[in-house]
């Protein structure tokens, strides 16, 4: 009788067990937040407050610089290269940026007369993934393929996201997505 006492407790504190961590579970995620998309009115109403703020002057200024000016000229004219994932040519300027640049791994490469920072992102410690573009030299021509083309006050040339790179007709460096979408 003791036996089936205790198997029958033992039963119900599994089950209770069960029931209390599954009512956690459901409270956790309705706890996180919702995020809204935003209607075309309230980005622009977003917009219009982040434009009043000293950084939105600041940059408002920069845009119409000859700096700023110059910068959205040179992406312009790689626009539909970018749009189209299609190869550029480039030669290499520079093999580093510039000392306090935050854009992790770069070099700087020069596309039709143009400079662009060509810029790979974060060096993970304990990995080689930037072995072979390490290994490029001043005047190097490579050939390039990014997504993505974009801008900061900060720097005097348009930052080009380096999605895939080649030399001498062989693959030094491709990203590999995340399947998460990350």
């Amino acid at each position: 009788m003791k036996k089936i006492i205790y198997v029958l407790f033992l039963f119900l504190v599994v089950v209770s067990g069960l029931v209390f961590a599954n009512r956690e579970i459901k409270n956790e995620t309705s706890k996180k937040k919702v995020v809204k998309n935003l209607s075309n009115t309230e980005k622009k109403d977003a917009l219009k407050k982040w434009e009043a703020t000293p950084d939105g002057i600041m940059f408002k200024k920069w845009e119409t610089s000859p700096a700023g000016k110059k910068v959205y000229a040179s992406e312009a004219k790689i626009r539909k290269p970018i749009k189209d994932y299609m190869n550029m040519e480039g030669v290499v300027t520079s093999l580093s940026l510039a000392p306090g640049s935050r854009l992790g791994f770069g070099i700087m490469v020069k596309i039709n007369r143009d400079d662009y920072i060509l810029s790979f992102g974060l060096e993970k410690s304990g990995s080689n993934e930037f072995h072979q573009l390490k290994s490029l030299k001043v005047n190097d021509t490579i050939i390039i393929k990014s997504h993505s083309v974009s801008h900061a006050p900060k720097y005097l040339y348009p930052i080009i996201s380096g999605d895939y790179v080649e030399r001498d007709r062989k693959i030094i460096y491709k990203r590999v997505f995340s399947k998460d979408g990350c």
